[in-house]
Order: structure tokens, then sequence, then C-alpha cells
């Protein structure tokens, strides 16, 4: 199994985005609609105060019948965030999304934010350690 900081390496792309818990839900949800994205981390400064995602919109907005324009994104977060650090395995990432029924993992190394894996993520990379192991077995079976 491979580590975060590999799939993190494996990326089309190492950015994370991110928003302060004091700008507006409708901020949010524009700037994940723009980049295609599913959730953002919530930073102060430097720091991770929380992640807010198109689920936590869902169920907090739209279902509580709140206004995205007039409603801070600290007010719909989720602030106790689970994250992993980049030695960690893909195995235990899944495990712990699949638990804890999370899609997004922010990593963190000594506090700070280097990156974000999505289930996404772990899957594609899973599928392509299966696709790997096949190959290798049927060159073994071809005898090659």
């Amino acid at each position: 199994m491979k580590t975060v900081a590999e799939i993190l390496k494996s990326k089309p792309s190492a950015q994370v985005f991110s928003i302060e818990p004091t700008m507006t839900v409708l901020e949010a949800i524009s700037l994940m609609a723009d980049k295609g994205i599913g959730a953002l981390v919530v930073v102060e400064g430097e720091k991770v105060v929380g992640i807010v995602s198109e689920r936590d919109y869902a169920r907090k907005i739209v279902l509580m019948e709140r206004s995205s324009y007039n409603t801070d994104v600290s007010d719909i977060m989720t602030a106790d965030v689970i994250s992993v650090h980049p030695g960690q395995s893909n195995e235990f990432c899944m495990e712990l999304m699949t638990n804890k029924r999370l899609r997004h993992l922010p990593v963190l190394e000594d506090g700070k934010l280097i990156g974000l894996v999505s289930i996404g993520d772990l899957v594609k990379d899973i599928i392509s350690d299966q696709q790997s192991m096949i190959r290798q077995l049927e060159q073994y079976i071809r005898g090659e």
C-alpha cells in the first residue's frame, strides 16, 4: 500500500483550496463549483480550523432553509477535523474514512496543511495497484 505522501505526489495538482471561516457560504459553494471540488479546508492564517463540504451545505443550509448569502462558513463547517499525516497508508485512510463516513481528509505535517486526499484519490490508487497486480500475475502465468 502507498503512503499518503505518495498519493499526493501522484495527484495532477497539489493545490489545496481553502476558505476563511468568516466568508459566506455562498462564497464557499461558488469556489467549490468553480474548481469542481466537493470540500474546502477552513483556515485562519495557516491553522486548519474546519472543513466545509457540499454535504454541509445540503444539510445545514438547504434543509434548514437558511440563506447562503448571509451565513458564515463557520456556522456550518465541521470544526472537529480529522486529519492524517504523510506517512500514513492508503489502507489506514480508507478504514478511517469508512468508519467515520468521511469523503475528504486534510493532510497535515507538523501542524501545517500540505494536502487533501479524497475518497476518489484512494479508490483510484487501489484500482491502479490492482491493475498492476493483475498484469504481473498474467505475466507469471504466461511464464514471462
